[in-house]
């Protein structure tokens, strides 16, 4: 069984270890996160602090832009961004990686705490009943700290979460009776 994540674009061509999961993954990506890409890749502003990591990046961002821009995938996103909250067709990278495209909509709810980035990113976790990875810890605590009912799994803990990381069950607390 696959197990989703809800995850900005960038991550996936940031974190290597993201394209090489010990079991088949589905990332649900934003579509607001896609077109960041261009920005990220074209902009004069560096992606890593490094500048060979910086080129390496921008280079895999490349390579995840023409990879939606498929002919087959921008069709299928195209279809997606039809309708508020359509969730594209699954895109297949290979057998254990595929994309799930998501027009989600910033709504404002959490405009004070959130950019709309965040915001899309945790009402698609919501809204799906999807995990979330990110490697922002400041999003992560702001999320905590707001009581916002969206697990979320930092990118150190991939591993852990594709390995079925922490359920319901794990919640419950266990008496003596």
């Amino acid at each position: 069984m696959r197990r989703r994540f809800v995850i900005e674009a960038v991550m996936v061509a940031t974190y290597g270890h993201l394209l090489v999961p010990s079991r088949p993954v589905d990332y649900v990506v934003p579509y607001s996160t896609i077109a960041e890409l261009y920005d990220m890749k074209d902009g004069a502003e560096p992606v890593m602090e490094d500048p060979s990591d910086d080129k390496h990046v921008k280079e895999k961002i490349g390579e995840l832009i023409a990879f939606f821009e498929d002919p087959l995938n921008r069709k299928k996103i195209e279809r997606a961004l039809q309708v508020p909250w359509r969730e594209s067709a699954p895109l297949l990278l290979d057998d254990m990686i595929q994309f799930t495209i998501v027009h989600s909509l910033d709504n404002a709810q959490y405009g004070e705490m959130f950019d709309p980035i965040e915001t899309e990113i945790l009402l698609a976790g919501m809204k799906l009943n999807t995990p979330i990875l990110s490697d922002q810890i400041e999003f992560q605590e702001r999320l905590i700290d707001a009581e916002i009912p969206v697990q979320i799994y930092d990118i150190e803990d991939f591993e852990f979460a594709v390995e079925g990381g922490i359920g319901p069950e794990d919640f419950i607390e266990h008496r003596d009776l």
